[in-house]
């Protein structure tokens, strides 16, 4: 019924060109937003600051819940209201400050919403996919999907930042609200499918809202393999948080170096990114996935120690190569881990594997913020710096000590099996405890 190759699906045709648009919505208005906040509204830095909290806050707020609540609801009706929110939320801006009526509490309330449109979104978007696909072709969907998120993170910042300087950060926000708007209307196209259940009909009877987060965090933390999966990325994010929160305060007032060389420099990164989830596959082929997992990480990770040495003349190179090779680590990682934690799951479990996933990812952002700015308060920016790449350059030992380093292939249809069974012993057991 499914090809092996994603590409000859149309439902993730469809789910992917929705996601072109979607990404470069998202990557318009994270450099339109905070400038209109700046420039327009005299925003101080530390109302910047919280305007970039709120940004993830969302996560940390309803990012559990949401993946219960994905696994009861229709995913293609989720997507579709998520995007549409995020394009008539941002939509609100241009017209505010048209009707010279913007505020920074205006600005505030869209970065939160949209926020919460995005934990629906994402948590969707990762739980349908293997539906579409199959769990034989995830690997290849995921390269996919994290190959445009690289190009989107440089293309679509690059887009945001021109149209500001051409057209004004409200106008590009607009931009981002046709992109989002755009995106809900091709996802008309995506057709639902059947829902894959693997627990007994017994055991699919409505449980509480507490009792079915409860099961997925223990289905996450639970097994040896998805927690060092979780606690390898949310270090990789809270170290690169860290770095991505300094770097413009270090290029700018203490290298007095442009906005633009910092934008090339994040672009390397991007390529990194790219680079990383464009070779993960044949890398896995040839040297088995767990391998591949660990040996990137005791490679390529070691580079994030270059990242503060930046300065300038030949330090500005040699941090940049450090930087695109700890993101070309990245890369891989999000490849082979966001397939290996589907191909684990069961399929009625997915949305709240994926919601557990991105409230620690995520969240890790948050407390990186957080912890920057303090940091940078009491010690300064180099140190801070150094505390960020030390992070960057050992999260990878949780998978590289975990089983993970030593599996060969994606687990097989027995073990999403037996994987399904204890995740269903483990639900009853939370309705019990509840």
């Amino acid at each position: 019924m499914r090809s092996d190759s994603p590409w000859r699906v149309p439902d993730f045709r469809t789910l992917f060109s929705a996601a072109v648009l979607g990404h470069l919505g998202t990557n318009v208005g994270y450099v339109a937003v905070p400038l209109i906040a700046v420039e327009v509204l005299d925003a101080s830095p530390g109302e910047v600051g919280a305007l970039a909290t709120l940004a993830t806050l969302a996560f940390l707020l309803i990012g559990l819940p949401a993946g219960a609540w994905v696994d009861r609801l229709p995913q293609r009706r989720v997507l579709i209201l998520a995007d549409t929110a995020r394009g008539l939320l941002f939509a609100s801006v241009p017209v505010a400050w048209w009707c010279d009526a913007l505020t920074l509490a205006q600005l505030y309330v869209v970065v939160l919403l949209s926020g919460c449109a995005m934990v629906f979104y994402d948590v969707a978007g990762q739980s349908i996919l293997p539906r579409f696909v199959g769990r034989d072709g995830l690997v290849q969907a995921n390269a996919a999907m994290v190959s445009l998120m690289a190009v989107t993170n440089v293309t679509g910042r690059g887009a945001g930042g021109g149209l500001v300087q051409l057209l004004t950060a409200p106008v590009a926000v607009a931009g981002a609200a046709v992109s989002h708007l755009g995106s809900a209307v091709r996802l008309l196209w995506l057709k639902e499918g059947p829902a894959v259940s693997t627990a007994p009909a017994a055991a699919r009877a409505p449980e509480p809202l507490r009792a079915q987060i409860a099961a997925g965090v223990r289905h996450v933390l639970g097994n040896r393999e998805l927690r060092a999966l979780a606690l390898s990325a949310s270090l990789t994010n809270l170290g690169s948080q860290i770095l991505n929160t300094m770097m413009p305060v270090l290029f700018v007032r203490e290298l007095g170096l442009s906005a633009g060389v910092l934008g090339v420099y994040w672009a390397a990164g991007g390529l990194g990114l790219l680079l990383g989830s464009r070779c993960a596959r044949a890398v896995a082929a040839r040297l088995g996935f767990g391998r591949t997992l660990g040996l990137a990480g005791l490679v390529l990770a070691p580079a994030g120690l270059l990242v503060p040495l930046i300065g300038n003349g030949p330090w500005l190179w040699l941090a940049g190569a450090g930087w695109l090779l700890a993101m070309f680590k990245t890369g891989i990682d999000n490849v082979l881990g966001v397939s290996l934690r589907q191909r684990m799951t069961p399929d009625a479990m997915l949305g709240r594997m994926n919601a557990t996933f991105r409230f620690l990812l995520t969240g890790a952002l948050a407390i990186g913020a957080a912890t920057a700015g303090l940091l940078g308060e009491l010690v300064g920016i180099h140190p801070t710096m150094w505390v960020g790449g030390a992070l960057l350059a050992t999260a990878f030992l949780p998978v590289f000590l975990s089983p993970v380093r030593t599996r060969r292939d994606l687990p097989g249809q027995a073990g999403h099996v037996a994987v399904a069974q204890r995740a269903a012993g483990a639900k009853g057991a939370g309705s019990t405890s509840s």
